[in-house]
């Protein structure tokens, strides 16, 4: 949309060109991505393709086979890899410890594939039993999320206070002034993705020198099962514990352990996404910073304060030249339209229909976002202090504890 000064600027509101950015830069990623995962992995699947064409037309020439028939049996025998009885070192996949640990696999959105239902029953309990479920896990791990956050932030609060506490002041009313604004000190977000960071390594080389020790794999192998299991991503080229018996090391001890590996690293890895997110929000603010910046046609100036403001979910277009609706009521105030004054008694217009429509639906944002915080949101403050409207799950809590820190600074 054109200004009327003459430059190009966008009339969208700062949340939808936040989201707009931030699905470009999914895209551009997944794109990067498909080629960079292309130019590694196709030569390698090309070649095993050809290695096993040979060794398929040498089988079935040296034992006289068809080739329907061989390709029948491998069919047949992957059915029976699906079912957990190819040999006999594979454990059982549906006894009480198998089942166990599939639903382990359900409730926290691994997915691994190597178990999965067969029968119609089983097909539907896991509709109903996943949903539930992975519902629990996630307000478990928001949860778990705000324990750990509350803790690194009492820590790094009493580190703060120790540092400040060593230096001596005159007792005056500046250095208690000074001592009582560090009552509102909170942690830095990259302070806390850096102990998350570590903490989240820690784990995954430790669980990788168990999973290298007791199925054979490569250390380099098992850090990456380590990442594919604790962010939930779940390939299944990979799974741990599906041996019946491992060589010194005890079977039982062994599965203990690995579900407690499990669930400490996606507990951590969840809790470092969100982290990780918090600082992508705060890049997207600064390229829209930047990309607004050329343009100060929208933006009021020095001498100018009667420039209207840019439009939001509350306010629409059309009432900018009337007075702004409160967002604490439920109805836009009766005021002149653009045809002239609404006589009592007329029916009500559709834009203002429209208009009631997204106060009440600002309404609800602000009460989802005052019940997942815990407290009501001061009537001064603002409400986009977060770069994002709402608060709602896990970056609700990411705000309400972390102290953003501006990137260009």
């Amino acid at each position: 949309m054109a200004c009327r000064s003459g430059c190009c600027c966008s009339s969208i509101n700062e949340d939808n060109a936040r989201f707009l950015l931030l699905a470009l830069f999914i895209v551009l990623y997944l794109l990067c991505g498909a080629a960079v995962f292309s130019a590694l992995e196709q030569p390698k699947e090309r070649e095993a393709k050809q290695r096993w064409t040979q060794r398929f037309e040498h089988f079935s020439q040296k034992y006289n086979l068809s080739k329907m028939e061989l390709n029948n049996f491998l069919r047949n025998y992957e059915e029976a890899n699906v079912a957990g009885i190819r040999v006999d070192t594979i454990r059982a996949r549906w006894d009480f410890t198998g089942a166990f640990y599939f639903v382990g696999t359900v409730v926290s959105t691994i997915g691994f594939g190597m178990t999965t239902p067969a029968t119609i029953g089983g097909k539907v309990f896991l509709m109903f039993y996943g949903l539930l479920g992975c519902a629990s896990t996630i307000l478990f791990f928001n949860l778990f999320l705000e324990r750990v956050i509350t803790v690194i932030a009492v820590v790094l609060k009493s580190c703060h206070e120790r540092r400040h506490s060593n230096i001596v002041l005159p007792q005056n009313g500046r250095a208690r002034t000074k001592l009582e604004n560090l009552s509102g000190w909170k942690p830095s977000v990259y302070c806390v993705m850096l102990i998350l960071g570590a903490a989240a390594i820690l784990v995954s080389c430790c669980a990788s020198l168990m999973y290298s020790a007791a199925e054979g794999w490569g250390y380099l192998d098992s850090l990456y099962f380590c990442f594919v299991a604790f962010s939930t991503i779940g390939f299944g080229d990979m799974v741990s514990s599906q041996r019946t018996v491992y060589e010194g090391f005890p079977t039982a001890a062994y599965r203990v352990c690995n579900f407690f590996f499990i669930l400490t690293g996606v507990c951590c890895i969840y809790s470092l996404f969100n982290v990780i997110s918090i600082v992508i929000k705060q890049v997207l603010n600064w390229l829209l910073r930047r990309l607004e910046a050329p343009c100060r046609c929208c933006h009021p100036r020095r001498g100018h304060p009667h420039r209207h403001p840019r439009r939001n979910v509350v306010a629409p277009g059309n009432l900018r030249t009337r007075r702004d609706p409160s967002i604490e009521t439920d109805a836009v105030n009766e005021s002149e339209t653009d045809t002239g004054r609404r006589m009592s008694g007329e029916m009500i217009s559709m834009r203002d229909f429209l208009a009631a429509n997204k106060v009440n639906l600002a309404i609800m944002q602000k009460q989802l976002s005052e019940m997942a915080i815990g407290h009501p949101r001061q009537p001064g403050s603002s409400s986009r202090h977060n770069g994002f409207s709402g608060g709602v799950g896990a970056l609700g809590i990411m705000n309400n504890r972390l102290a953003e820190t501006s990137v260009d600074r």
